[in-house]
């Protein structure tokens, strides 16, 4: 076994951040050399990425290509790495979109261009690191690391309002994630105190028991954390601005990955390590889900400004992939992981052809734009496809995804997802109309008639997402198979130990989540009973 084998997440990881310090070596002069070092490099790191894909057990539920070392084992923090099929997905999307975003920048980006393309490679490790850490310390230092080249990215190269932006970007997330820390640390020191030893690793989490009144208080400072990453109504107000001010690669990224990391942390944080205060949130979370579709919907409808229409149209998104998480049911679960995949590709493409048009234009105002469909009719036909998409058009990615949300959360919430359904409706009014008044309406401005096709530049950055847009609508069973084993792991576990939290068990995890034969006390104070026997 080679080097890059045996260590293959690590080399994944890493291989961004050791990009971006080899960029800041390279003379400030050299824009050609920096930009196609960092496309080349975050290419090399997708095709790295390709072997976690093709070399994943998909008829296993535990985690793969796991590395366990010390780091401070005094404390019981190691360096944990592993993947399960919603990971998979996850990493795989983070590799695939960070080269798009790289090359969309390289007309885009003119200022400091050494800084902005070090920051998105580090960035880029920060996100993958998140959907990789099984130790929560790990996870919570990626978590946080994160954050500093986003609000750069935002604050140096984003629009007139950049600075509130980011600032606001940046305290919205730093307030849910001091509640996380303080929830991480707790939960520490308790297994501590039932076990005996120190550790922060994922699956020792999961077998640390608590009674409800303090899984609830505990669920409530994780889920606050991932609500405002997701983002959920009211916690969304930071996105739109964000959005609006960044530059394209970072609305990208940020709608693409980012948002991701909330339902993420719900996936592999907050319910399997407190299922009794999920069960008794999860209607709650199901309801701010809706609100968010009916309300993203209804808000992006009056936008004038196209790309501020498509970050609420995230909101809508994405309270449908909360929708889904949160019926425990498995085609709703294995339907929003996918949805998160779509949502990715097709709102990433929307921001990259919203920054096609910026470029030529320097507007997004939807009334300054009208009769392209016969100056950019290669655009035009790209962009109905994505925009089909973003709606849910049968045959495209997005009607996989949503259909089998509605269809499971259905079971287990008639009326939500019925009002869900009013967004999907919804979303259709508001792209349709955008699209015809920017593509078929009348000609406003002159120069609207002159304006260039898409660039060979373009074309590359745009097919890649339109071929697997087209590809999971036809064929979405290779993606589905990958997460099938995850899914029903954890859905069956999930339910399990709600079973047996009802009955005073406690939060211990199912084995075939842990990959751990544990049978923890049926209480806090119990485990701390036992801890004093053992001594």
């Amino acid at each position: 076994m080679n080097f890059i084998d045996a260590n293959l997440l690590t080399v994944i990881i890493m291989l961004p951040l050791a990009g971006a310090l080899a960029l800041l070596l390279v003379p400030k002069g050299k824009t050609a050399l920096i930009k196609n070092m960092a496309f080349g490099l975050s290419a090399a790191v997708f095709i790295i990425s390709l072997r976690l894909y093709f070399g994943f057990d998909e008829t296993n539920a535990a985690m793969q290509f796991t590395v366990d070392k010390p780091w401070l084992p005094d404390w019981g923090i190691n360096y944990r790495l592993g993947v399960d099929g919603i990971s998979l997905l996850m990493l795989m999307l983070t590799t695939f979109l960070t080269p798009l975003a790289i090359l969309a920048s390289f007309d885009y980006i003119q200022e400091h261009q050494k800084a902005f393309y070090a920051g998105l490679l580090a960035l880029q490790t920060g996100m993958l690191g998140v959907f990789a850490a099984l130790d929560v310390f790990l996870f919570y230092v990626f978590w946080e690391a994160m954050l500093i080249p986003m609000y750069f990215l935002i604050g140096v190269w984003g629009g007139p309002k950049r600075i509130y932006a980011a600032l606001k970007f940046f305290i919205y997330t730093m307030l849910g994630s001091v509640l996380m820390l303080a929830a991480i640390i707790f939960i520490c020191l308790a297994h501590k105190e039932q076990f005996g030893t120190y550790s922060f690793s994922l699956f020792d989490f999961y077998r640390t028991a608590f009674d409800l009144k303090t899984q609830l208080w505990l669920f409530a400072a994780f889920a606050l954390a991932f609500a405002i990453k997701v983002p959920l109504v009211p916690f969304h107000t930071w996105l739109p601005d964000a959005h609006v001010e960044a530059p394209t690669a970072g609305s990208v990224l940020l709608a693409g990955v980012l948002l991701k990391m909330g339902v993420y942390g719900y996936l592999r944080f907050a319910v399997p390590m407190f299922p009794a205060a999920a069960q008794s949130f999860a209607p709650w979370l199901a309801g701010l889900g809706v609100i968010g579709v009916i309300y993203g919907s209804l808000v992006a409808w009056s936008q004038p400004d196209m790309k501020k229409m498509v970050a609420y149209s995230s909101v809508a998104h994405m309270g449908v992939i909360v929708l889904g998480i949160s019926a425990f049911e498995p085609a709703a679960v294995s339907g929003a992981v996918l949805q998160m995949v779509n949502h990715g590709l097709s709102t990433g493409a929307l921001f990259l052809l919203v920054g096609v048009l910026y470029e030529r234009r320097h507007t997004r105002m939807i009334e300054d734009y009208g009769g392209l469909a016969k100056a950019m009719p290669g655009f035009s036909a790209i962009f109905m496809i994505v925009m089909l998409s973003s709606v849910g058009l049968p045959g495209l990615n997005g009607f996989v995804g949503e259909f089998l949300i509605l269809f499971g959360s259905f079971r287990t919430y008639p009326w939500l997802a019925a009002a869900a359904v009013l967004g999907v409706i919804l979303s259709a009014v508001y792209m349709l109309g955008m699209y015809q008044r920017v593509v078929f309406g009348p000609v406003r401005h002159e120069e609207n008639r002159h304006l260039p096709d898409l660039s060979v530049r373009e074309w590359g950055y745009l097919l890649p997402l339109l071929a697997f847009i087209i590809f999971i609508g036809v064929y979405p069973a290779p993606f589905l198979r990958k997460t099938d084993a995850a899914v029903k792991a954890y859905v069956s576990a999930a339910a399990r130990q709600q079973d047996s939290a009802a009955e005073g068990q406690g939060s211990a995890a199912d084995s075939s989540l842990t990959n751990k034969n544990v049978n923890p006390p049926h209480s806090y104070k119990a485990g701390r009973r036992a801890a004093k026997e053992r001594r």
